[in-house]
């Protein structure tokens, strides 16, 4: 088939695909919308030595592994858990916790279920002070020229993650449109062996139809 055969046909039968776009589309959209909100809340702390020393810049750097494993650890969920008087246990509350290293910098993001934002920035930012509170103590023990610090920039960001219903209902439209064009060229390949018009029997045989007998009135 040439362009204009496309054409004819989506010109016919396109509102199939219109329907199915806005079906599909605007459900995802209102079921997405439905769900519970996420949040996400990100705490930055950036590891600081006293000192810009080689070696304790290198010191600092491979000691961010292990302060990852200290911050997030079950002691200091619950110790959260008891600041913050949470209905979650320790366990749950650090399922919702990711921490990560990034060169010189702690990142603990808190992914949350919840009708409530602050719920997720006040968590992300006991866990910034948990981070703190532990490096104060560690210093405590340390010579003022090996200490180092964990120091917190700036307040948690916390943005909704999910759900996205613009997002689910634009997908669901591009899906509907797909569908309807296959369900279209199904119906077209179908129905290519029925002839109707004259356009179909010279497509069927290839060649021109030079004349036809009009139906009689009669």
């Amino acid at each position: 088939m040439n362009l204009t055969e496309y054409v004819r046909i989506l010109a016919r039968r396109g509102w199939i695909m219109v329907i199915l776009a806005i079906i599909a589309g605007g459900t995802a959209f209102v079921l997405t919308r439905q769900q519970d909100p996420v949040y996400r809340a990100t705490q930055v702390a950036v590891i600081e030595p006293s000192r810009a020393d080689l070696g304790l810049a290198s010191a600092t750097e491979r000691l961010l592994n292990s302060q990852v494993i200290i911050i997030d650890s079950l002691s200091i969920a619950q110790q959260i858990v008891d600041d913050l008087e949470l209905p979650l246990t320790a366990g749950e509350l650090k399922g919702m916790a990711t921490i990560a290293a990034d060169q010189f910098r702690l990142v603990i993001r808190i992914d949350i279920e919840s009708g409530n934002p602050n719920m997720a920035f006040d968590i992300a930012a006991a866990w910034g002070r948990e981070l703190q509170e532990y490096r104060d103590e560690a210093n405590s023990d340390a010579r003022r020229e090996d200490r180092i610090f964990a120091r917190l920039p700036e307040p948690p960001t916390v943005a909704q993650i999910a759900p996205r219903p613009r997002i689910f209902g634009i997908a669901g439209g591009i899906l509907g449109l797909l569908v309807g064009g296959v369900i279209i060229f199904v119906l077209e390949y179908l129905e290519s062996s029925v002839v109707r018009r004259r356009e179909d029997l010279e497509r069927t045989l290839d060649m021109p139809v030079l004349a036809s007998i009009p139906v009689s009135d009669g």
